[in-house]
């Protein structure tokens, strides 16, 4: 759009040949009509955006909705949860407390219970923190909430 509006410029101004048809503006996204975008119970709107295939955020958008909760729980809730914690990022290791992996399981071998390999596997860490926080808070925003008031979870 920038492009177009410097030719017509330009073109006014006597410097370009002609006028050139505005360039079309980029479609927005729509969320998927499935999906549960507005506010959580946290009280936090958190939009509904595009998961990457594959991606360990996918997988936790499914293993969520597997586990009965609707996808505003990730989206509002999971998602900035563990976004905080580890960034997504399954080889996250806090220097000062050991906490390891996406859900920042404290210590990291805990997660063992769901796969030997803990280390390396997003699903394993993934399928662990969701049982972590189903047991101890019900749901990704009874952890998002706790997390928002005490600074951990």
């Amino acid at each position: 759009m920038r492009a177009a509006a410097e030719r017509a410029v330009q073109s006014a101004s006597g410097t370009g040949a002609e006028i050139a048809e505005p360039e079309p503006e980029p479609e927005e996204e729509t969320p998927d009509p499935g999906s549960s975008a507005g506010s959580g119970s946290s009280g936090n709107p958190a939009p509904a955006t595009p998961v990457p295939a594959g991606s360990a955020k996918e997988i936790a958008l499914q293993m969520v909705l597997d586990q009965g909760w609707d996808a505003d729980q990730f989206h509002s809730c999971l998602e900035p949860l563990w976004e905080k914690e580890s960034n997504w990022n399954h080889t996250a290791e806090n220097s000062s407390s050991g906490a390891y992996g996406i859900p920042q399981s404290l210590p990291g071998d805990k997660m063992a219970s769901h796969g030997s390999d803990w280390r390396t596997n997003p699903a394993t860490q993934i399928s662990w923190g969701l049982s972590y926080i189903k047991d101890r808070y019900g749901n990704p925003c009874g952890a998002w909430s706790h997390s928002q008031a005490n600074n951990w979870y």
